[in-house]
C-alpha cells in the first residue's frame, strides 16, 4: 500500500512539473493602456495567417503573437492606425485584413456567398416543383415499407 502511494505521489509530482514546464510566458503588454487599446483595436482588424478564421487578437499562434508585438512597436514609434494597416496590407496582401476592401480582386469574397445562397434557393425551388408534379408511383418505396409488404 505504501509503495502504491509513493508511486502515485511521484506521478503527481511529475505531472505538476510537466505542466509548469509547458506553461507559456504571458504576452507582454505595454505600460500605456491607451496604446494597448489601440493595438487591440488594430489586431481585431487583422486576420491570423496561420488560423485564417481568427483575428490576431484572438489567436494564440506564434505568428499572431509576433504580429501583435509588431503592431505594438509600430504604434510606439508614433505611426497611425491606418499606417499600420497599410504596412500589413503591403506586406501580406488584402488577405490579412479581416474585412478586405471591395475592389475588383476581392469582389468574389463580397458577392460570392450571396450568389451561392440565391443559386441554392433557386435549385431548391426547382427541385420541389418538379417533385410535386411527379406521380406517387415514380417514388421508390421506403425500405421499411417493402419489408412490411413482403411479410
Amino acid at each position: 500500500m505504501a509503495n502504491a502511494l509513493t508511486k502515485g505521489f511521484a506521478l503527481l509530482c511529475l505531472a505538476l512539473c510537466l505542466s509548469v514546464a509547458s506553461a507559456k510566458e504571458a504576452a507582454p503588454a505595454s505600460a500605456d493602456p491607451v496604446l494597448e487599446a489601440r493595438m487591440l483595436r488594430i489586431a481585431t482588424e487583422l486576420r491570423c495567417l496561420v488560423c485564417q478564421n481568427q483575428t490576431i487578437a484572438d489567436s494564440h499562434a506564434d505568428l499572431a503573437v509576433d504580429l501583435r508585438q509588431q503592431v505594438r512597436e509600430m504604434l510606439q514609434k508614433g505611426q497611425t492606425d491606418q499606417q499600420v494597416l497599410d504596412y500589413m496590407t503591403a506586406r501580406y496582401g488584402d488577405f490579412v485584413l479581416y474585412r478586405p476592401p471591395v475592389k475588383s480582386t476581392t469582389l468574389l469574397l463580397w458577392v460570392g456567398p450571396g450568389v451561392m445562397l440565391v443559386a441554392g434557393l433557386v435549385m431548391l425551388v426547382l427541385i420541389m416543383r418538379r417533385r410535386s408534379r411527379m406521380p406517387a408511383e415514380k417514388f421508390d418505396a421506403e425500405p421499411d415499407e417493402e419489408a412490411a409488404g413482403n411479410r
